[in-house]
């Protein structure tokens, strides 16, 4: 199956041969009432994992798991929603065992002074991937409100233990109450609200991206179609004059990362020269913000597929650049390789 593409549980075919079980009729119950949360699980997970092929395919055991305790489910337990949410929340947990935590480069050391340094890929670091906004629905637009599914704050969730993360995601984003949340992690609501109260004092010494508010869209429109402009243009003074002072510039699998509005422009400059001036950007979104698939001209003029990368505007400025060239997230947002048509 090609990355990045919705997956569904094989229900109505395991279910048939159970005719004691209800058969159809037992199939079209669930379908009715558990398919309708998949994306907002899947944001759920994807929340948990950093990653999108990882929050798939845990989103499908959940689902596995769901429809094999369909018969044992009380909705005066639960509702439907909470009950899944039990089962995906900790199937999360399970698969983050002995795992290591999805970093951006900005989350491994201090930034490099060198715009010139060799850009190497460390595809051995699990990077923390972006979020396809075409992925959501309605339902799941409704579970991302105030931003809460920005990179850098789940960036900065990367960095708490997985318990905390699960308490911080069910009760700040999520807003299951505290009984509600000790229900779907199996303890008490004491041990909740100490788990919390820990998970919210490593996400404030992270930095302030819990309270970062998103940007009027109307501004980060503009903002953007100016930055695009410029860059088409290969214009690398419009473009420092177009992020903020503190800027910061990531480009995983690459682990160096840039901070200042200079060094910014300085690798800018770089990549003109290495790639050359001929450049086009199509428009996409991810994580909520705004993205671009940027795409070069190669020795015959074929605009090719360079790198996807993810803007935060605040300030009418560009305050942070995420570019991917993983071909796993290019997959994921499902890139034409080569452009024919602007």
């Amino acid at each position: 199956m090609a990355p990045g593409r919705s997956r569904r549980t094989p229900t109505p075919r395991s279910a048939r041969p159970d005719a004691e079980r209800g058969g159809e009729s037992r199939v079209a119950d669930f379908a009715t009432r558990a398919e309708p949360h998949r994306r907002e699980l899947l944001v759920h997970c994807y929340r948990m994992l950093g990653s999108m092929p990882e929050a798939e395919d845990v989103v499908q055991e959940t689902f596995l798991r769901a429809w094999r305790a369909w018969d044992r489910y009380d909705e005066r337990a639960a509702s439907v929603r909470t009950w899944l949410y039990k089962i995906a929340t900790n199937a999360s947990l399970t698969a983050l065992e002995g795992r290591a935590r999805r970093p951006l480069p900005s989350g491994l050391g201090a930034p490099s002074d060198d715009p010139r340094a060799p850009l190497v890929a460390s595809f051995e670091v699990p990077w923390l991937q972006p979020f396809p906004d075409a992925r959501l629905d309605d339902p799941a637009r409704q579970v991302v409100h105030r931003g809460t599914l920005r990179l850098a704050l789940v960036a900065a969730m990367q960095l708490l233990p997985a318990r905390q993360r699960a308490v911080l995601i069910l009760r700040d984003v999520l807003e299951f109450s505290a009984d509600e949340t000790a229900g779907l992690l199996d303890t008490s609501p004491a041990a909740v609200n100490s788990a919390l109260q820990r998970a919210r004092a490593e996400l404030s010494a992270a930095g302030p991206v819990a309270d970062d508010m998103p940007e009027p869209q109307d501004a980060v429109r503009r903002t953007v179609d100016r930055y695009v402009e410029a860059f088409e243009a290969a214009d690398v003074a419009r473009l420092v004059e177009l992020v903020s002072a503190d800027v910061v510039l990531e480009m995983p699998p690459v682990p160096l990362w840039y901070r200042g509005a200079a060094d910014y422009g300085r690798f800018i400059a770089r990549v003109f020269e290495m790639r050359g001036p001929r450049w086009r950007m199509v428009r996409y979104s991810a994580n909520t913000e705004p993205a671009v698939a940027a795409y070069c001209a190669d020795d015959e003029g074929v605009l090719r597929l360079h790198t996807f990368q993810v803007f935060t505007v605040r300030s009418g400025r560009i305050a942070h650049t995420y570019v991917f060239q993983d071909p796993a997230v290019l997959n994921a947002f499902r890139l034409p390789p080569v452009l024919t048509d602007r």
